[in-house]
């Protein structure tokens, strides 16, 4: 297992860095866009075991839109995404007018458009972060950059400070396999990580890469912590296979679902 989990986290590193520096932005929008399509699948499938009616393939759909009018640079109006979300709602109840069944209306509907907005939207801000550009900032891809190495830094240290320190139970009923061993070591990576990412960004002061080191690294572990509630009931271990050693896609992007907007908006307000 460690060695799948060695082998697909490199293969995953290479494709993160040759659509971060060597290919053009619209490459790394697609791949992001298809990571969302996918992850959105996977969350879709974990509700549907449940034996509730849901509008997947809508879902995925409207999923897909947000990234690549993000990347279009589609805004109809300054807080259009909130406009989407209101066209998507109201599609939504559409759907549910033109089924004879009436159960399960309410929990159906506002669960596809928890997963548009907990999946799509939340991962969609790495595409508006890539897309950064001032003079004299650092480019997009450094801040992606710096996104994924404190967030799966945080990752890494937790899975190996628990392997090897775990003793006392984070929370049992979410994750009885994470510990608050892991939790502190995982915390202290993400720091170190963002303490590290100074060296190759020097024009932001470095108190702000202590912030992040602490919000991101909390925010991280957040993250894992939602998505292994909602595997916890919906009574499954990974949300799919199609990761060897690592699970689903939405099993490696949980701990950014969180972490990327809250960078996004951290760097718009104070840096």
């Amino acid at each position: 297992m460690l060695l799948q989990r060695l082998v697909t986290s490199v293969l995953f590193i290479l494709l993160v860095v040759l659509t971060l520096f060597v290919f053009p932005n619209w490459v790394f929008a697609l791949v992001t866009t298809s990571i969302i399509a996918i992850a959105l699948y996977e969350f879709y499938s974990l509700i549907e075991k449940k034996g509730i009616l849901i509008y997947k393939y809508f879902g995925i759909a409207a999923g897909i839109m947000i990234p690549l009018t993000i990347y279009n640079q589609f805004e109809l109006t300054k807080g259009w995404e909130l406009a989407f979300i209101v066209g998507a709602c109201l599609s939504l109840f559409l759907l549910q007018f033109a089924r004879r069944d009436s159960s399960q209306a309410i929990v159906g509907v506002s669960t596809t458009l928890f997963g548009i907005l907990y999946v799509s939207w939340f991962l969609s801000f790495l595409i508006k972060l890539k897309l950064i550009q001032d003079g004299g900032f650092p480019s997009g891809a450094k801040i992606v950059a710096l996104l994924l190495l404190v967030t799966k830094a945080g990752d890494i240290g937790a899975y190996f400070i628990g392997k090897a320190f775990g003793k006392h139970h984070l929370i049992p009923r979410i994750s009885p396999k994470k510990t608050v061993e892991g939790a502190i070591g995982g915390f202290i990576f993400s720091i170190a990580a963002a303490l590290l990412s100074h060296l190759f960004m020097p024009q932001i002061e470095l108190k702000h890469f202590i912030i992040l080191g602490f919000l991101l690294g909390l925010l991280a572990q957040f993250g894992d912590l939602t998505e292994s509630l909602i595997k916890r009931d919906c009574q499954v271990k990974d949300a799919g296979s199609l990761l060897p050693g690592l699970g689903g896609m939405l099993d490696v992007v949980d701990s950014i679902l969180f972490t990327a907007p809250i960078l996004y908006f951290y760097i718009k307000l104070f840096v």
